[in-house]
């Protein structure tokens, strides 16, 4: 079985602990997180995961192709519960859990679907032309062109 770790492994890995947080969290409220230890250490775990995930992502893929995922503040919020664990303030991440995740969420599920979208736009334009062939289009040239179509 091939063991490639390339920035689709690592995107998938973030979408699903993702999706782990949005669905336990659900009905729970602040108080419920407060009091039950087992659902904050699994919260926690989660939200380590996804930066330690984030972090390892091209940089390519973060800074070149996915500016706008706020990856900064992913690694921030790691370092807090890491090395602050036993003072991080609930309230944050409570507000974190139930607001921030579930927009990171869709704000990456769209991101992804973009860049799903180039690839699939560059394969049918290739098909079979190689640089400096005529109807040649670059990856530089499809990013883009969606680029402008963003604004």
């Amino acid at each position: 079985m091939d063991n490639l770790k390339n920035d689709l492994y690592f995107v998938r890995k973030i979408q699903e602990d993702l999706a782990f947080i949005i669905k336990h969290m659900k009905d729970v409220d602040e108080e419920e997180l407060a009091h039950n230890e087992l659902l904050q250490d699994s919260m926690m775990f989660r939200l380590i995961q996804i930066s330690e995930n984030a972090r390892k992502l091209s940089d390519g893929f973060r800074l070149s192709e996915h500016p706008n995922i706020p990856w900064i503040a992913m690694f921030g919020l790691r370092n807090r519960i890491v090395h602050d664990y036993g003072s991080v303030d609930l309230g944050i991440v409570f507000d974190t859990l139930k607001n921030s995740i579930p927009e990171l969420y869709y704000q990456l599920n769209e991101e992804f679907e973009k860049t799903k979208a180039m690839l699939r736009l560059m394969c049918e334009l290739q098909e079979g032309r190689r640089s400096g062939e005529e109807g040649y289009v670059s990856s530089a040239d499809v990013r883009a062109y969606f680029r402008g179509k963003r604004e």
